[in-house]
This record gives C-alpha cells, sequence and structure tokens, in this order.
C-alpha cells in the first residue's frame, strides 16, 4: 500500500471509530487493527494520537463546511438557505440511525479539559459555523424575512447551542424527533 493510502486509510478508518465509539474509547491498536495497517505505520503518519484526533476533527470540520455551502447560495432566501442547511445536517444524522451525533460535539464534552489543542480548534469551528449561520441571519434581517429583535450573531449562537442540544439528546435518544422539532422551533418561530 502507497504511503498517502496508508494514511488515507486511517484517517477514514479513524474518523469512523472515533465518531463511534468516541476519543478515549478508542486506542491506536483499535485503529490499526480496523485499518488493517501494522502499528508502526500509524506512528509513520502522525506523532499521537492527539495529533491524529485534530486532523480528524478538521476533515469533520471541513465534511460540515461542504453541507454549508448552501448556506452562500444568494439564489436562495436567507432562511431557505438555513432550512436547507439543517435539512442537510438531519439526513447526515439519519444515516447513521442518531447513533453517532456531532463529532464536534462529542469531542466537546470528552476532550475540552483533556487536550487544549483539541479545545482550541472546536472552539474555532464552533466559531466558524457560528459566524456563517449569522452571515445568513443578517442579511434575512435586512430584507425583513428573518426577525431582527435580537442582533443575528446571538441569534446564531443561539441557534448554533441549540442545534448541538437537539444532536446530543436524538443520540441519546435515537430518535429523529428532537432534530425535528429544533427545525420547527429554531427555523419556523425563532427566526420569524
Amino acid at each position: 500500500m502507497a504511503k498517502a493510502n496508508v494514511k488515507e486509510q486511517i484517517l477514514t478508518t479513524s474518523a469512523n471509530l472515533l465518531h463511534s465509539k468516541g476519543f478515549n474509547a478508542t486506542s491506536v491498536q483499535d485503529i490499526t487493527d480496523a485499518a488493517g495497517v501494522p502499528k508502526g505505520s500509524f506512528y509513520n503518519h502522525f506523532s499521537s494520537k492527539e495529533a491524529l484526533g485534530l486532523e480528524v476533527l478538521q476533515r469533520y470540520v471541513d465534511g460540515v463546511g461542504v453541507l454549508a455551502g448552501v448556506l452562500r447560495d444568494r439564489k436562495l432566501a436567507p432562511l431557505q438557505r438555513l432550512q436547507q442547511y439543517f435539512e442537510g445536517m438531519i439526513a447526515g444524522n439519519a444515516a447513521n440511525e442518531y447513533n453517532f451525533g456531532c463529532m464536534l460535539g462529542n469531542f466537546s464534552t470528552e476532550l475540552s479539559n483533556q487536550i487544549p489543542a483539541m479545545r482550541s480548534a472546536m472552539r474555532d469551528a464552533f466559531g466558524g459555523s457560528t459566524a456563517a449561520l449569522a452571515v445568513v441571519i443578517a442579511e434575512g434581517q435586512q430584507d425583513g424575512s428573518i426577525s431582527a429583535s435580537l442582533p443575528a450573531e446571538e441569534l446564531a449562537g443561539f441557534i448554533n447551542d441549540a442545534w448541538q442540544g437537539a444532536v446530543l439528546r436524538a443520540k441519546a435518544e435515537q430518535s429523529r424527533a428532537p432534530l425535528e422539532r429544533f427545525a420547527r422551533v429554531a427555523l419556523n418561530q425563532l427566526l420569524h
């Protein structure tokens, strides 16, 4: 297996394991066994499990960023962009039957007090998603389609926080209901 392919295999396998089992419950041996590579190959590509975790987290954030592309589609009205974005996020959670939750949320609860670099990366990721939502909300406030009762940044932060809570509850209940409730309240009531 070529070096780049080994690294990719480790990253792909790690993303699945870390997302489904958690960071602390997944050992380097678990990763290399699942990837079908020798343990030494892991350390040829990653200085530590934490370094791997940071790369996996960035890959996850980049994947969510692809879904967030709809937020920049100015052919759609602001509220429609928000609805499509969260519909995509709900579909992503449904694809794994609500078992995994959000890797960013999972890592936040598990690792925030353990790995400062991870906490910093998560803070940046949450800040980026909040900023992206705030831009769309501000556009909707300017055209009158979204309530201007609160600043766009405040609404975006609350919506991002509420989404994380809904995903956490959907994972605990293995149910779509918390995500649908989030969409009904946040998108159809709070922003109108």
